[in-house]
């Protein structure tokens, strides 16, 4: 690799911490690119645009640059449990490999810019088409589907929607904790607790 070509790796790399940290604590429409150049140290106010395009092709790849490594973990845990028929087996695969990378990141406000994101609309498709579409996530909604053959399709869908609200604003809630100095669980109590209840949600009587 070219000394030319680490600098502008280097670059990309802080522009995207920059500007999941400030998406994360000013909100998304509030933030430009500008005030992003400027504070990841940028003499050249149009790097953001340089570097990735548009303020959706940089979202993009603050939730891409995520994702990859979670499917990886989700690849080997999805080994581990084969042909399950155990609900709680498949939400373990959803869960842990995020929860996971979110214990990874040292100071990280990336579980806050993802609520960001699920909460708004505009912003939703665009986390759904990097992040929830990926193979390994498509395998956990079939597993999951496949154990509870006498579950209604409206029923799934509904959970499937409320599993990742859970997922999504458990982990934005456990992170701002443990910034904040509040946190009343590490990051593997935080996935058991989720883990469990999840279970029960997928487990619960249909009322018809």
């Amino acid at each position: 690799m070219s000394a030319a070509t680490s600098r502008a790796s280097a670059t990309k790399e802080r522009i995207l911490d920059v500007a999941e940290r400030l998406f994360a604590e000013q909100g998304v429409f509030a933030v430009s690119n500008r005030q992003i150049s400027e504070a990841a140290g940028q003499g050249n106010n149009a790097a953001v645009g340089y570097h990735f395009g548009t303020k959706s092709d940089l979202l993009r790849a603050i939730v891409r640059r995520h994702a990859e490594p979670v499917e990886a973990n989700r690849e080997r845990l999805l080994g581990e449990i084969g042909d399950s028929r155990e609900v709680r087996d498949w939400l373990t695969c959803l869960v842990l490999p995020t929860v996971e990378h979110h214990a990874s990141l040292r100071g990280s406000t990336l579980a806050r810019f993802s609520a960001q994101l699920m909460s708004d609309p505009s912003l939703r498709e665009l986390v759904v088409g990097e992040a929830m579409s990926g193979p390994t996530l498509m395998r956990v909604m079939d597993g999951l589907n496949d154990c509870q053959p006498d579950l209604p399709l409206r029923a799934k869908l509904v959970r499937n929607d409320m599993t990742r609200h859970v997922l999504v604003h458990m982990m934005a809630e456990q992170e701002r904790a443990l910034a904040e100095g509040t946190a009343r669980l590490t990051w593997e109590e935080t996935a058991q607790n989720v883990i469990d209840a999840l279970t029960g949600l997928w487990l619960a009587p249909v009322t018809e």
